[in-house]
């Protein structure tokens, strides 16, 4: 999977000069949403087709600061998938390739009217999708 990438905006800085800590969980978002588009699954149509995906966990954790204009490249892998539950893994790192922050982010999937959606049953491409990045992670794993 090819790391997304995030110019800081200085909006996003602190009166120090630091990105604030809220938006590296809005960059894994980002990160998540730009990797759907890219293999068929927009968020704009997976809610088209009722599938909703809540995030339901958050893991940040802060290794090295990053300031306005820097680029921060984010990488992903699904890390498990049980047909309930996708645990996704991020890696943010900065131009020279230190590693200022990892993360995950846990999500499930929903109908419109709030139930838990059998996506192998109710959606199987979708599924399946999920399936073969979940096997080909290894390689790809920040």
């Amino acid at each position: 999977m090819e790391a997304y990438r995030h110019l800081i905006h200085y909006y996003e800085t602190d009166r120090m000069g630091i990105v604030h800590h809220t938006n590296y969980i809005r960059w894994m978002e980002e990160a998540r949403v730009d990797w759907l588009k890219s293999v068929g699954w927009s968020y704009d149509r997976l809610e088209s087709l009722g599938i909703f995906s809540p995030v339901t966990a958050v893991e940040c954790r802060f290794v090295a600061s990053t300031t306005f204009a820097e680029t921060v490249s984010i990488a992903l892998a699904l890390e498990s998938f049980n047909g309930v539950t996708l645990r996704i893994a991020y890696e943010m790192r900065k131009a020279d390739g230190t590693v200022c922050c990892t993360g995950r982010t846990e999500h499930c999937f929903l109908s419109r009217d709030g139930r838990f959606l059998r996506l192998k049953r109710d959606f199987p491409d979708f599924h399946a999708m999920l399936m073969a990045h979940l096997s080909g992670a290894a390689e790809d794993q920040p």
